[in-house]
């Protein structure tokens, strides 16, 4: 926070953070038609928006939604024409490819491009609140210059099995490199493959109705696997 204050100050930007100098809060709920999501609420002396949904899953991305929302009244103090109702009409359809984003039912694989500590942790997080599972089994690659001890050591808190492949990459980390750091720090057995074909693969024996396969690590890797479902490739058996 200092940092950021430093830098606004010597190009004199003025500097406000939500959920201290502006009025915001979120919670997450249950309902019939919705689902498991969140719900935001933002208010100053000239816009107030209260307990809109957020098409968009996992506590971090409200908070996305909030500071999103924040910029939009910062705009309206400074004078433009900022329609509220078409704001929330706005929100509503919020979509985010590559983020939370189920791209198969059977089985059911999801794809995020989590690619550092904090995204890998709030991601497991969303996954725990929104998608129920019995178990999971994360395929993961990374670049070698990612934050790659951080997100193994948050990857063991939700990752029932993991398999480590490469991404389409020149700066793609070697998976038995990825492997071999995981077992030191988390003492927790894995598997590798080459590529995501080989990675879902090997994921298929493991696989029951009720589980879940998350891709993730690398926005690279997502991109392989939506190329792949988006051409109705299955499974290799």
């Amino acid at each position: 926070m200092k940092v950021l204050r430093r830098e606004a100050n010597l190009v004199g930007a003025p500097l406000r953070f939500t959920g201290k100098d502006i009025d915001f809060s979120y919670r997450f709920e249950s309902s019939r038609s919705l689902g498991p999501h969140n719900r935001v609420c933002l208010s100053t002396s000239t816009t107030r928006f209260e307990h809109l949904p957020v098409p968009l899953l996992g506590e971090h991305q409200a908070i996305n939604c909030g500071l999103a929302l924040s910029l939009l009244d910062c705009l309206k103090a400074r004078g433009y024409k900022i329609d509220e109702a078409k704001s929330v009409e706005g929100l509503a359809q919020t979509k985010l490819s590559g983020r939370m984003e189920l791209i198969s039912d059977n089985p059911r694989i999801l794809i995020d491009g989590a690619h550092n500590a904090a995204s890998i942790r709030a991601l497991i997080q969303a996954i725990g609140q929104h998608i129920p599972y019995d178990s999971m089994i994360v395929i993961f690659g990374c670049c070698e210059d990612k934050d790659i001890t951080g997100m193994l050591q948050q990857l063991q808190f939700g990752a029932d099995k993991v398999i480590f492949t490469r991404v389409n990459s020149p700066r793609g980390m070697h998976p038995e490199d990825l492997a071999q750091e995981y077992t030191e720090l988390c003492g927790k057995m894995c598997q590798v493959a080459p590529n995501l074909k080989e990675a879902l693969r090997i994921a298929q024996p493991a696989f029951t109705t009720g589980d879940l396969i998350c891709i993730t690590g690398s926005f690279y890797l997502v991109g392989q696997a939506k190329e792949m479902f988006q051409q109705q490739a299955l499974l290799p058996v």
